[in-house]
């Protein structure tokens, strides 16, 4: 099996574009020779079975949504209040959404998961890692609410880039930002109001 890793990389970014728009039965080995302008076979050289490159694109989609290590330092600067969590999840959505291919490909993975037990437990170590990071990040930072007001909002949101990036005319572009700050704003209640 063949080790260059930025090789590697293309391969696993074209897996994600043919998953986002072709599902998880138009990837094959040669959709993604074909999607990375490879020779034909590449793809085979690098990952030993569908089921390798379907769990290697579930990493790849993690690595590549992973926020700057700077973003999330300058993100606590000022005040860790209602307004500063209303604002990273801004952040969070648009940059999620931005990679409207990956976040496609991730729905194709999660669907495939309940045939595929492999890919179900990558799936479910990879989020439930993201989950318990993100809830061990909020409340460690100062900011306010608890595990339950990451989880809610995780919910929320996720459901929220769900019908941004399919059915985008159900809530129109324009209506996207008052919506995300409308759900922090009732998930995490401000000053003045009761928990």
């Amino acid at each position: 099996m063949r080790q260059n890793p930025a090789r590697r990389a293309a391969l696993l970014d074209a897996a994600i574009e043919v998953l986002a728009r072709e599902g998880a039965r138009g990837l094959t080995f040669r959709a993604v020779d074909i999607e990375a302008q490879v020779p034909n076979g590449t793809a085979s050289n690098y990952f030993n079975n569908r089921d390798d490159l379907l769990t290697q694109v579930g990493h790849r989609f993690y690595e590549r949504l992973e926020p700057e290590p700077g973003m999330m330092a300058a993100a606590l600067e000022g005040p860790r209040d209602r307004d500063r969590v209303t604002e990273l999840m801004h952040d969070l959505v648009d940059r999620v959404s931005h990679f409207r291919s990956g976040y496609l490909a991730l729905l194709e993975l999660r669907l495939e998961a309940t045939r595929r037990p492999e890919l179900r437990r990558l799936l479910t170590e990879r989020i439930r890692a993201d989950v318990d990071a993100n809830i061990s990040y909020h409340t460690q930072s100062g900011l306010p609410g608890d595990a339950t007001t990451v989880v809610l909002l995780y919910l929320a949101l996720n459901w929220l880039i769900l019908e941004r990036l399919t059915l985008p005319d159900i809530f129109p572009e324009d209506q996207i930002h008052d919506l995300v700050t409308d759900v922090v704003e009732r998930i995490l209640p401000g000053p003045g109001r009761s928990a």
